[in-house]
């Protein structure tokens, strides 16, 4: 009996953790690159000891300007794993339970789905229980001042060989 309960808990931490890469898996390409920015920003500060993985994603977005360039939004969550910092192979990593989500908002531009340098992406991550109403509302303002702005000059705006 005790092997039988041992064996469905290890079927069902192998089918969450799947999950969770599935979902990564799942986002498209532009996304996942946006996802990895953040991750990278959270594996390497100093305060962190587990090794982070993309948990879900709950708000991605993207605005399609034309001639390739696009303005991408993604807010989702990150979660600890049970690997140290600075592991490189987190296939076999199983999340942790026992420390809470890092709430994280990327907004960024691409062109021809690579991410522009220029405006700088904008990444701001934080634990979930720390994350305020006027933090959330001063991402959402920050992207949004990335946005397109009417009126910006265009190839529409040539007027010919002068």
């Amino acid at each position: 009996m005790a092997a039988l309960v041992l064996l469905l808990f290890s079927v069902g931490a192998l089918f969450f953790s799947s999950n969770a890469a599935d979902a990564y898996k799942k986002l498209p390409e532009i996304h996942r690159k946006g996802v990895d920015v953040a991750l990278e920003k959270v594996n390497s500060h100093a305060g962190i000891q587990n090794h982070f993985l993309f948990y879900r994603s709950l708000t991605p977005s993207e605005t399609e300007l034309g001639f390739g360039v696009k303005y991408i939004y993604h807010h989702f969550y990150l979660k600890a794993t049970k690997c140290q910092k600075g592991t490189t192979d987190s296939s076999s990593c199983r999340f942790r339970n026992d420390r809470p989500l890092i709430d994280c908002a990327v907004c960024y531009k691409t062109l021809e789905g690579e991410i522009e340098q220029e405006p700088k992406p904008y990444v701001h991550c934080i634990h979930r229980p720390a994350l305020t109403q006027e933090m959330h509302l001063e991402r959402v303002k920050h992207c949004q001042s990335l946005a397109y702005r009417s009126g910006a000059p265009t190839l529409l705006a040539s007027t010919g060989n002068e």
